[in-house]
C-alpha cells in the first residue's frame, strides 16, 4: 500500500492485518475471536470493579467520571488510528473493547490505591 499523504498511513500500517485476515476464514475467525474475548474480558473487569466501589457518593462519582473520560480518549484515539476504509467492523469491535479495558483498568488502579 503507498502513502500519499498523512491521512494514508493508519491505513497502510494495518494493512498487513488485513491482507492475513483474508487469507483464509480461520484467520478472520482469530481475529473476530480475540476481539470478542477481549471485549468480554474488558466487560467483567470493569463491572467488577465498579460493583467493588459500592454506591455512588462524592467520591466514587469523580472515579466514575474520571473512567468514563478515558474511555472516551480511548474511542477518540482508535477512531484517529484504525483506518476507516476496510474491516471497520472488527476495529469498531476492538475500538470498544479496548476503551472499556482502558475504564476498568483505571478502575482498577483506583481501587488499590483508594480502597486497599
Amino acid at each position: 500500500m503507498e502513502i500519499k499523504s498523512i491521512s494514508d498511513i493508519p491505513g497502510a500500517a494495518f494493512y498487513p492485518l488485513k491482507s492475513w485476515a483474508e487469507q483464509s476464514t480461520d484467520n478472520w475467525n482469530i481475529l473476530l475471536g480475540i476481539g470478542f474475548l477481549l471485549l468480554m474480558a474488558s466487560i467483567v473487569l470493569a463491572y467488577v470493579f465498579y460493583k467493588k466501589m459500592g454506591n455512588e457518593d462524592e467520591r466514587t462519582k469523580n472515579i466514575h467520571l474520571k473512567s468514563s473520560y478515558f474511555m472516551l480518549l480511548t474511542i477518540i484515539l482508535c477512531d484517529i488510528v484504525f483506518p476507516t476504509e476496510y474491516m471497520a467492523n472488527i476495529f469498531f469491535l476492538y475500538k470498544y473493547a479496548l476503551a472499556i479495558l482502558a475504564s476498568g483498568i483505571y478502575l482498577a488502579v483506583q481501587y488499590k490505591r483508594d480502597f486497599s
